[in-house]
């Protein structure tokens, strides 16, 4: 009798962000005979303590998940991870403290890194306890390598339908625009002094005090810089896109008389960057995405400081630390007579930072690791009795009061909150995503997806599971190809 295989988890935080790309791996888990849950992070984790014993992939390691991995673990779950922000981050060894935690760390059995710095990032942390590190890529660099490009393509038609040549602005100040007010990086707490809110937990008061004054005067600048920008570039349309996590109604009550620039943010923004001009921005990951695809990329920096700045982004795009200056770029950028930043700096920050850009995609990469560790021959051993009961106990309280706080208003756990984040999304347009993909890469023609709640799907391959089985031949031209873990270039 053939054992069951694990089920691989994947939860989704922000769904412009995340969902397309682990969709993907998503998609490649099934072929490769893996059943696989994939939904809102909230809802997946409300539907813990009912899933079968599998494979839950973490995107973070903060101490703000300490109990929900613990949870997890205690379900019988075997955790692996990558950290969605690593890739682009700010120097200071207040990132250790802000993003990782020793606890978190020690329920992860693997790691997988966008590239060999962040690989060295996960080895050098102090709490760092030998879960070994894959560099693999991530999933969200395969969406913008040529041969899925096409995926995008009817999204990117019906930008350029609409907008014509514009210009994508991008903002990253959801430490202080942020849709939940309480999230902002230094709230005023009740004795009146400054104290770092949910966000911040981790830094130094003083730190997080000099992080949230330095996104507030770039946020300033560029407040005062886009009405200038239609201004300059009447033939051109200007369209900005904040973060996930901000408060976009407060920048179209900014932008309300310049009707010229568009507050927009649905979908993801690859097809964005392939439909745009050029993109304008301030330590914003889309720079990195932007320089792959090759879209110019310029970073207006009106102030500056080594320690909160995103060097990466910031350093594959042309830097304009003026107004002026920014109208020069974006002009040249236009007229067509500027293009890419520097190509061996690209090529330098590439090697280093970004692995899985050719050969196997980062997503087969992933899962050769996991097909190697045997999750495709059985589930994770059951846990004891005791340990799994309080787990079952703990997590289905937590959900009780998750629940309870997503009726309250302006919460961090609020429907509205949550909508923002996760809006809703259905089997057919999840299974025509699918398509898509298999229509790019010619794969995938046996995956499915179903429903399991609200906001929660399962997607399966009956003719995988079937070839696992011995009940039919090998696939052909469609089967994956398993390649070592770094394969290729």
């Amino acid at each position: 009798m053939t054992a069951r295989p694990s089920t691989l988890i994947i939860p989704v935080e922000n769904q412009v962000r995340e969902l397309d790309a682990k969709l993907l791996f998503a998609c490649v888990a099934a072929e490769r005979g893996l059943p696989v849950v994939l939904g809102s992070r909230t809802y997946v984790n409300f539907a813990m303590p009912s899933l079968p014993r599998g494979l839950f992939l973490a995107k973070s390691m903060r101490s703000l998940s300490r109990l929900m991995l613990n949870i997890i673990r205690g379900l019988g779950h075997d955790i692996v991870a990558w950290d969605e922000e690593s890739l682009v981050r700010y120097e200071s060894p207040e990132y250790y403290a802000w993003r990782y935690s020793e606890d978190t760390f020690r329920v992860i059995s693997q790691l997988f890194a966008w590239g060999e710095d962040d690989a060295a990032f996960f080895a050098s942390y102090p709490g760092y306890g030998g879960a070994p590190v894959h560099v693999t890529g991530n999933p969200r660099i395969d969406l913008l390598r040529p041969e899925l490009r096409g995926y995008f393509t009817p999204e990117v038609q019906a930008l350029r339908a609409r907008y014509g040549e514009f210009v994508l602005v991008n903002t990253n100040f959801s430490f202080v625009n942020n849709f939940v007010p309480d999230l902002n990086l230094v709230l005023r707490g009740a004795d009146g002094q400054d104290e770092v809110s949910r966000t911040g937990r981790g830094m130094s008061l003083d730190f997080a005090r000099g992080m949230a004054a330095h996104q507030q005067a770039i946020f300033d600048h560029f407040r005062d810089l886009l009405p200038r920008l239609a201004a300059w570039f009447p033939g051109a349309r200007i369209v900005l896109r904040p973060h996930p996590s901000e408060n976009h109604d407060l920048w179209r009550r900014l932008l309300a008389d310049c009707p010229e620039v568009e507050v927009a943010h649905h979908g993801n923004v690859v097809p964005w960057l392939m439909a745009a001009r050029v993109l304008l921005h301030n330590g914003c990951t889309t720079a990195v995405e932007a320089s792959v695809l090759g879209t110019p990329a310029v970073s207006y920096m009106p102030v500056t400081s080594k320690t909160y700045d995103y060097h990466l982004p910031n350093g594959l795009s042309h830097r304009a630390a003026t107004p002026e200056a920014v109208r020069e770029i974006l002009g040249e950028i236009l007229a067509g007579t500027c293009g890419m930043s520097d190509a061996d700096e690209r090529e330098r920050l590439f090697a280093r930072h970004l692995a899985a850009t050719r050969g196997p995609l980062a997503c087969d990469r992933v899962m050769d690791v996991l097909t190697a560790s045997g999750y495709l021959d059985r589930p994770p051993a059951r846990p004891p009795a005791l340990p799994w009961l309080r787990a079952w106990l703990t997590g289905n309280i937590r959900t009780l009061v998750k629940r309870f706080n997503g009726l309250r208003p302006n919460h961090r756990n609020s429907a509205a909150y949550h909508a923002h984040r996760f809006p809703g999304v259905s089997v057919t347009e999840l299974n025509g995503r699918i398509a898509r993909f298999g229509a790019a890469l010619g794969r995938f023609g046996g995956v499915r997806v179903e429903q399991r709640s609200p906001y929660v799907f399962q997607l399966h391959d009956p003719q995988a599971v079937a070839h696992r089985a011995g009940r039919i031949s090998p696939r052909g031209a469609g089967a994956p190809r398993i390649e070592q873990e770094g394969a290729g270039p």
